[in-house]
């Protein structure tokens, strides 16, 4: 009798065309998330700065980060248009060295494909990570056209002092070029000069 019950079972698994090792897979994982609220509870936010400018201007964007407990490294990549900024430089920011002493490592940076590939630093020593908020890295930019260019992270990773994950969202950034507004100081004095210039032109016909 229960090898019929166990044939029933079989068969039917295998009408449904689900087998019975990936089912029990899934339900291992959705236990472990369920059990895990870290996984399940990001309060962490990793954010790229935004910007408005003129072309010809340089100027930096942090991408920083906020609600963050025990930061010991991080790593991420940044995506940006290429025909509307150029990559100068990365710096490391002030968020992770206030924990103490740092390996920064900058990105490679693609001005052609528009990429800042494995940006990337870590505390050195057992020691506790950073807490707060802060600037985990400063991009320098220059605006070479006009245009809106995203400013796009991926890849990011964010580890404890145990090099756990900590879990978190992104928020992407975005930078408008625009063409420089006329500097009409100049023009206002050519104008009040023309007009002293007539001015006494006229004043000394009268006379």
């Amino acid at each position: 009798m229960l090898l019929h019950s166990r044939t029933r079972v079989v068969l039917a698994q295998e009408e449904s065309g689900v087998s019975f090792i990936p089912r029990l897979l899934f339900g291992l994982v959705f236990a472990l998330v369920m059990s895990s609220p870290s996984l399940l509870v990001a309060d962490s936010i990793v954010i790229a700065g935004s910007d408005v400018v003129a072309i010809g201007d340089t100027f930096d964007v942090p991408v920083s980060v906020s609600g963050v407990s025990d930061l010991y490294a991080f790593q991420f990549d940044l995506s940006y248009d290429p025909t509307v900024l150029q990559l100068l430089s990365i710096n490391e920011g002030s968020f992770l060295p206030s924990a103490g002493s740092t390996l920064f490592i900058p990105a490679t940076i693609d001005n052609t494909a528009g990429a800042a590939t494995s940006t990337a630093d870590t505390l050195i020593g057992t020691i506790p990570g950073a807490s707060g908020e802060g600037d985990l890295a400063i991009f320098d930019f220059k605006a070479i056209s006009v245009g809106n260019s995203a400013l796009t992270l991926s890849n990011v990773t964010l580890l404890d002092s145990s090099i756990n994950n900590i879990a978190f969202t992104t928020t992407n950034g975005q930078v408008v070029s625009e063409v420089p507004e006329p500097n009409i100081l100049p023009m206002l004095g050519l104008v009040l000069a023309s007009a002293s210039l007539a001015a006494r032109k006229f004043s000394n016909r009268q006379t």
